[in-house]
This record gives C-alpha cells, sequence and structure tokens, in this order.
C-alpha cells in the first residue's frame, strides 16, 4: 500500500495537467486510488505499480471524456504549478515557463499526454505505450510533434484564440 501512496503526487500532476480543474483531477485521482485498491488482487507481482496506476488513471479519464464528450471548465497550468520551484526563477525563467505551460495547453490531448507522461512524470516510452495503449512508435512521434509545437510556441509565441483539438 506505500508503493501506491507514494505514487499520489505524480497522479495528482498528471490528472491535474489533463483536465486542469483541482476538484475535478482529485476526483479522478480518487476514483483511480478506489479501482486500484479494489483490482488489486488481479496485478501481477511482477508489473510496475506506477504504471499500473498510471494506466488506470488514463483509461478513467478517457472514459469520463467518452462521456461527457465537451471539454470541462479549465484552469490554466501555471495555476497547478504555481509552487513547485524550489528556488525563485528569475524573470527570464519565468517567461520561458509561462510560454511553456500555455504551450502545453495548446497541444491536442494525445500529445499533451505523451509530452507530461514522459517528460514530467518520467515514463520510458514502453510505460507510456502500455499506459496509453497505442505502440511505441506512436509514442514516439506523438513526443516529436509535441515537441516540435512548444518549440515552436516558445520562439514565436502562442496562437491566439481557443485551444484547438486535432
Amino acid at each position: 500500500m506505500n508503493e501506491v501512496e507514494a505514487c499520489v503526487p505524480a497522479l495528482r500532476r498528471y490528472a491535474i495537467a489533463l483536465i486542469r480543474n483541482r476538484d475535478e483531477a482529485d476526483d479522478l485521482v480518487h476514483d483511480c486510488l478506489v479501482a486500484a485498491i479494489s483490482k488489486l488482487h488481479t496485478r501481477r507481482d511482477d508489473a510496475d505499480m506506477r504504471a499500473w496506476l498510471f494506466t488506470i488513471l488514463h483509461n478513467l479519464f478517457i472514459s469520463q471524456r467518452r462521456r461527457l464528450k465537451i471539454r470541462p471548465d479549465t484552469m490554466e497550468l501555471n495555476e497547478a504549478h504555481a509552487n513547485t520551484a524550489s528556488h525563485p526563477a528569475s524573470q527570464d525563467d519565468r517567461l520561458h515557463w509561462r510560454d511553456m505551460l500555455r504551450g502545453l495547453e495548446h497541444l491536442p490531448d494525445e500529445q499533451r499526454s505523451v509530452v507530461l507522461l514522459i517528460a514530467v512524470e518520467d515514463l520510458s516510452y514502453a510505460e507510456t505505450a502500455a499506459i496509453l495503449g497505442v505502440p511505441i512508435g506512436t509514442i514516439m512521434s506523438r513526443l516529436a510533434r509535441g515537441r516540435e509545437k512548444l518549440r515552436q510556441y516558445t520562439e514565436s509565441g502562442i496562437p491566439q484564440g481557443p485551444r484547438r483539438v486535432q
């Protein structure tokens, strides 16, 4: 059970980044933990607990999105990570961080999920592929496209207007 508890902060970060609403993200993490605990007896002993929990969380998120068919109210990603810096950032660092977070908000869900799982949660391509249920090649492609869009956003600015979903 300690292994599950250790994963909660990472699950919460991922849920907030996906949903962009703290209360709904907390509900998603709660649902994930309830599902995981109820299915703990079915988990293989050699399976990575962290990857298993991320898979449950991601599948719950996809199921909820399918049911709602609309995007929930959103929260700026920088609100989700406002207190994560260990030291004060310089003005340039703050601007870069702000641009990066805005860029993440404009990425399609598929690319944002891959970028977050690999770059933020430090999961491998194989773990990310298993969590999202797609081939590793798809993960690599989404990551490359997502990183390229983020690079473009930070170099030339974020396009104005509502977030586009592709």
